[in-house]
């Protein structure tokens, strides 16, 4: 290990590495808020809101997160005219935000088609026991349905933030400053694949961490159940 090499640009892919879960944690928190409404919209009898909520995730599951980030940023600066007028153009003038609002509806559509097969996964007597109980829908979608959807939720959702944590590499290519961003530039600079390793550690040890949450999450979640 080339210490030196370390000292120079070890800082540099921290600040990356910050400026990777900035993005995945806005991201998917902003998409788990969007997810839930997309699946009752999903799942609705109204046929035209079905359809429009199908519309959308199958257009952001069925094309490049590559594809929709150049979209967003390059396709905004052909409107920005509109933009200015709506005065929306420094938030898609600005990479990051750009970024973010790419990921957000992306793993919205992703998020939400997990919802729908958690609940649509559990018992209809479920439904029954709530009828039953005399809750009302908004209720007993709240204090019956959702804490066991959790459970099965739990690791596709975990598997849909490591996924977003790899996938950030993409604001690289739009300049975003992130850890692969910086990564390119140190190897730029430096010629030195050991940097490429670094950054290797780095997701590994953040995947890792993800999963170790998640297992930690599952057993607390279901304990009732080993019982």
């Amino acid at each position: 290990m080339d210490l030196e090499l370390l000292q120079t640009y070890g800082p540099r892919m921290l600040a990356g590495l910050g400026m990777t879960l900035k993005i995945v944690l806005l991201s998917v928190a902003l998409g788990a808020v969007l997810s839930l409404p997309l699946a009752v919209a999903r799942m609705s009898s109204i046929k035209w809101l079905g359809r429009l909520a199908y519309g959308y995730t199958y257009l952001f599951r069925g094309t490049p997160l590559l594809a929709q980030t150049f979209l967003v940023y390059y396709g905004a600066g052909q409107l920005r005219p509109e933009l200015q007028e709506l005065g929306v153009w420094w938030f898609f003038r600005d990479a990051f935000w750009c970024t973010v609002f790419t990921f957000t509806l992306n793993t919205a559509a992703y998020q939400a088609e997990i919802w729908r097969g958690a609940i649509l996964a559990l018992p209809k007597g479920q439904w029954e026991a709530i009828h039953a109980l005399g809750l009302g829908r908004i209720s007993g979608v709240r204090e019956v349905i959702l804490p066991q959807a959790v459970i099965v939720a739990l690791r596709p959702l975990s598997n849909e933030l490591v996924l977003m944590l790899k996938s950030s590499a993409i604001a690289s290519t739009i300049t975003v400053p992130e850890l692969m961003g910086v990564t390119g530039l140190a190897f730029s600079r430096s010629f030195d694949f050991q940097v490429y390793l670094w950054a290797a550690v780095l997701y590994l040890a953040l995947v890792e961490s993800i999963r170790r949450i998640c297992a930690r999450l599952t057993v607390r979640f279901t304990r009732h159940l080993l019982h």
